[in-house]
């Protein structure tokens, strides 16, 4: 694995990445990117504070001018270098990983994170300690306040904000502790609306339900929908990228029902646009975006895959099945405000409930898990499936092909010593019988 895995430079903190480790990246990056002023935020771990600080400072030895956001969610950052005019965007965060976890995310000045070839050649600066001397005089850190209200401002002016407020939906918002705490309860209050909040408190443990949102963690979320009388809940992680939804009864989305519900509204009003999500989404991508004309393009797993492939290719719509949702028009990038104010519209313009939207998408099963493994033993597990299914498609792991609408998918984690299994099946009880097939594999190799 190199420095930057799926998405961003993540370990736990400070034996795998400390302070020395965080100075040599950052030095990498200033090395080849050449940016003159770069906005830094973080997230509200207990290591981010000093990473931050340190990025800056390091920045600055290298004549780099920074400005400190504070606080933010990932896609508030992001959004705010590209509509403030930066030069880049660093992010102190390690995303949905475990508290003990510290990391680092870039973005470029369009807002959008670090493309492949940009993260190699840092990659090989970082491997050769290859960044020249300093020279010149040194960059200075300064304070930018105006990150949030940007962003939060942006994502409303794309929204038909008088439908949203007639309809007056009642929304939980579970913010997981994480950085969403800063921006999404005041895009409600723009909206006209007033949310209940739970997990509302930024805490570094994460005490809650932790940073990764997921059905088997989103209990507390789906008792607070159903007892409040909401019309809908969602649940951020970490960073506050990715949202998972409930349903009015309580019911958990998957990653994926909530892209599709999504995009079908998007796309209905954008017929022919292009979609764009990774292998491991069911191939009920292509039947909602067939709806309207609209055509799919496949990519490797990752934010950083589909969100350069939609600035490559102008595409307005891309997913991922984890709850990452890219709307082109404000920022080719995961966003769980921007997703989260596209819900609410979807639910306003049909007059129907989330629970009437879902039923309404095509019939598909699809779940995922993971077996831990180490980076050995994943490469051991990984070389046997190829040998086992040589028809198997290797963009991404292996994805093996069994027929319409069933497939098993591995490959390891980007971010984590773990193996992910993905899965789509016709009935929920062959979906069980490929997860569970596929994790003793993975777990026996």
């Amino acid at each position: 694995m190199g420095l930057f895995g799926t998405n961003g430079v993540r370990g736990v903190f400070p034996s795998e990445l400390g302070l020395p480790e965080v100075h040599d990246i950052c030095c990498a990056l200033a090395e080849h990117l050449r940016f003159r002023r770069v906005l830094v935020g973080m997230d509200g771990r207990a290591s981010s504070g000093v990473v931050a600080e340190t990025v800056c400072s390091v920045l600055n030895s290298r004549g780099v001018d920074c400005a400190r956001a504070g606080l933010v969610p990932t896609p508030c950052l992001e959004y705010a270098v590209k509509k403030l005019g930066y030069d880049a965007g660093v992010m102190a965060t390690a995303s949905h990983n475990p508290p003990e976890y510290a990391g680092l995310k870039a973005c470029a000045a369009d807002g959008v994170e670090l493309a492949r070839p940009d993260e190699e050649a840092v990659e090989r600066i970082h491997a050769g300690r290859s960044w020249g001397p300093r020279t010149g005089a040194f960059g200075t850190t300064a304070t930018e306040g105006r990150a949030v209200g940007a962003y939060v401002e942006g994502a409303a002016s794309l929204l038909d904000t008088e439908k949203i407020a007639s309809r007056r939906p009642k929304v939980v918002l579970d913010l997981g502790n994480g950085a969403q705490a800063a921006a999404a309860p005041r895009f409600c209050r723009l909206l006209g609306l007033e949310p209940d909040l739970i997990n509302g408190d930024v805490d570094p443990s994460f005490p809650g339900r932790g940073p990764e949102p997921t059905p088997e963690t989103l209990g507390g979320l789906s008792g607070a929908v159903a007892s409040r009388g909401a019309d809908l809940g969602v649940a951020f992680d970490g960073d506050g990228d990715r949202s998972m939804f409930c349903d009015e009864r309580g019911r958990v989305l998957t990653g994926e029902q909530s892209a599709l519900v999504l995009a079908r509204h998007v796309l209905a009003k954008s017929p022919g646009a292009l979609v764009v999500t990774c292998v491991n989404s069911g191939v009920s991508a292509e039947s909602v975006a067939a709806e309207s004309g609209a055509r799919v393009a496949r990519t490797r797993v990752g934010s950083v895959e589909v969100s350069r492939a939609m600035t490559e290719t102008g595409a307005l719509v891309g997913f991922e099945e984890n709850g990452g949702f890219m709307y082109a028009k404000h920022n080719q990038v995961r966003d769980g405000v921007m997703t989260l104010g596209l819900m609410l519209e979807a639910l306003a313009a049909s007059g129907s409930s989330i629970s009437q939207l879902t039923s309404s998408l095509p019939p598909s099963h699809t779940a995922k898990t993971k077996v831990p493994c180490s980076q050995e033993r994943a490469g051991r597990v990984m070389e046997r499936l190829k040998a086992e299914n040589p028809g198997a498609d290797l963009t991404d792991g292996v994805k093996v092909v069994f027929g319409p609408r069933e497939w098993v998918m591995v490959r390891p984690s980007g971010t984590e010593p773990i193996l992910r299994i993905y899965a789509e099946a016709r009935s929920s009880s062959r979906l069980d019988e490929l997860l569970s097939a596929y994790s003793e594999a993975a777990s026996s190799h």
